[in-house]
């Protein structure tokens, strides 16, 4: 399936998270297209000889010219997850009653997925 490579960044507010050829599930010549990313999602990359997960929140899937930006509020790759940390943020979130309590539970369940643990 090399021919269905294109070039991916994956790009947070702070910084370039990911950035290479791979697949994303997302054809070569794919029409021109942007879209509003779901709250905790888990991205996959798939190049020649690994598979990269990403959890990214909130931003946009932009489509052009064969190249798929991801433009996340937040971004990180699932080797860089600290586990710990993200348990105890979906503890947290799921014991408020504080009306962003739903969001935050979304995102560290994606932290968690990216980084190949379940809740």
């Amino acid at each position: 399936m090399a021919d269905a490579k294109l070039d991916v960044e994956v790009v947070s507010v702070e910084k370039k998270v990911w950035t290479g050829e791979g697949e994303i599930g997302i054809l070569p010549g794919h029409w021109d297209h942007l879209s509003v990313l779901a709250p905790g999602g888990v991205v996959d990359i798939r190049t020649d000889d690994s598979s990269t997960l990403a959890a990214v929140h909130g931003g946009f899937l932009l489509i052009h010219d064969n190249v798929v930006r991801i433009l996340a509020e937040t971004a990180e790759l699932g080797d860089e997850i600290d586990v710990s940390r993200a348990r105890a943020s979906l503890d947290r979130a799921r014991g408020s009653d504080d009306e962003h309590a739903e969001e935050a539970v979304q995102r560290a369940e994606a932290r968690l997925r990216a980084a190949g643990e379940s809740d």
